[in-house]
């Protein structure tokens, strides 16, 4: 059921994208032939003025065929006869139908649970964040010469920077300042005992929360409310030193000393690899703002603008192999995100709220990623019209044809790879 509103949900994103195209095509007075949803053979069609209505087998997507986008005619209505703003203006009707469903569904999340600021929330002793001098309520500006607009870009730039030394620039009260910050690298291969800390740092980071069940900790008789004070013999004060030792041992057996209940016992238990991804551990939170009608506006547009951007920074880091393909997700993985964020709502009105929230995100990235310059996406149709423009007459048929047919297979040939990179990650990871 969660997977069937997940692809519901991605197929209505889709959707809008195609309609915006269809209602500035219709305002600008173009027939369009055919307006389909999904792909495939027909399943079922009804003629409604001059358009057929279509659906098609196979449940994903959408298409809008215009008189004349294709092939050559010569009526007045015909798209290829339209003028060249107009033509742009139905090309940027799908991306911009993005843009503007998401930031309905963001005003809508913003009004009922408030907004992501870059305001620190809080700072706990002992991590990355309080080494670096960070406060509560801190404003960060930027993160290593790059503006941050949301919580989502200092990570991004932390990622980008592999966890290197940075500069943040922040706003503290009517004084601005820069300090050098430094995250904590978890890496990938990593050895465990399966249990989770009371706090992630200072001196509860030793506490037992909670035990993973069939865990080294578990076998070993780890108890939550247990306090680990040493690790065969060597004292230990935090959770980070916890982390340091098991990764010195590796995967042999250690003997592990509690305290509980004001005794002190000796357990023994063998660390466990785990292999996973590399992440950044910072230990900050920002504060969730509410405002009035103009603010969830405002910061609806800032979310939008600061999504679009990271597509751009993402595809440029792709070029200079910064980030990998194998890190792209395709519908297979966006669909079990879109999932998993309907499972792990307990109330209809967090499922709509959830759904509301990663639909947004997920319509800017499809919206950006349709403007980028690449042919067979709106945007490099958009660069052959700018082209038309500068040369005063278009292209050459055959010319653009084959510069279509090109991206064409290009991006069915990355659609191909990505689909099976979602299928590899998801069971493999």
């Amino acid at each position: 059921m969660n997977i069937l509103i997940a692809i519901l949900a991605l197929n209505m994103i889709i959707i809008l994208h195609e309609l915006g195209h269809y209602l500035v095509a219709k305002a600008a007075g173009i027939r369009v032939m055919e307006f389909s949803l999904f792909f495939g053979p027909k399943l079922f069609s009804k003629q409604k003025g001059e358009t057929v209505f279509t659906l098609r087998l196979f449940p994903v997507g959408a298409f809008v065929m215009l008189e004349g986008e294709e092939e050559a005619s010569d009526t007045e209505r015909s798209f290829s006869k339209k003028p060249l703003g107009v033509r742009m203006a139905v090309v940027a009707g799908g991306p911009l139908m993005n843009f503007l469903s998401a930031l309905l569904f963001l005003c809508i999340v913003f009004t009922v649970v408030g907004y992501n600021s870059m305001s620190v929330a809080t700072v706990p002793p002992g991590s990355p964040a309080a080494e670096a001098g960070l406060l509560e309520g801190d404003r960060i500006l930027r993160y290593d010469g790059r503006r941050v607009y949301q919580p989502s870009d200092f990570y991004s730039f932390m990622a980008i920077n592999n966890g290197q030394p940075s500069i943040i620039q922040l706003q503290r009260g009517t004084e601005r300042k820069q300090v050098l910050f430094t995250p904590d690298i978890i890496p990938a291969n990593r050895y465990l005992l399966g249990y989770g800390p009371r706090e992630p740092y200072g001196q509860d980071s030793t506490v037992v929360d909670y035990i993973v069940p069939g865990s080294p900790a578990e076998e070993g008789g780890l108890l939550p409310g247990d306090r680990v004070i040493r690790l065969d013999g060597e004292k230990v004060m935090t959770k980070k030193e916890v982390s340091a030792y098991l990764q010195q041992k590796k995967d042999q057996p250690l003997k592990v000393t509690v305290l509980r209940n004001g005794r002190e016992l000796v357990l023994t238990m063998t660390p466990r690899l785990e292999t996973g991804t590399v992440y950044f551990d910072t230990g900050l939170t920002f504060q969730i703002l509410r405002g009035g009608v103009g603010k969830t506006l405002q910061q609806a547009v800032v979310y939008i603008y600061s999504v679009i951007r990271s597509v751009v920074y993402s595809f440029a880091w792709l070029l200079t192999g910064k980030v990998s393909l194998t890190q792209l997700a395709g519908p297979v993985r966006i669909v079990s995100m879109m999932s998993e964020a309907v499972s792990y709502s307990p109330t209809v009105s967090l499922v709509i709220l959830n759904l509301l929230n990663i639909s947004a995100l997920i319509s800017i990235a499809i919206g950006a990623t349709n403007l980028l310059p690449l042919p067979a996406l709106d945007g490099g149709k958009l660069i052959l019209y700018v082209v038309e423009a500068l040369r005063g007459k278009p292209l050459p048929p055959e010319r653009e044809a084959n510069i279509a047919m090109v991206g064409f297979v290009l991006l069915m040939v990355l659609a191909v790879f990505v689909l099976f990179n979602d299928i590899f990650q998801l069971i493999w990871g």
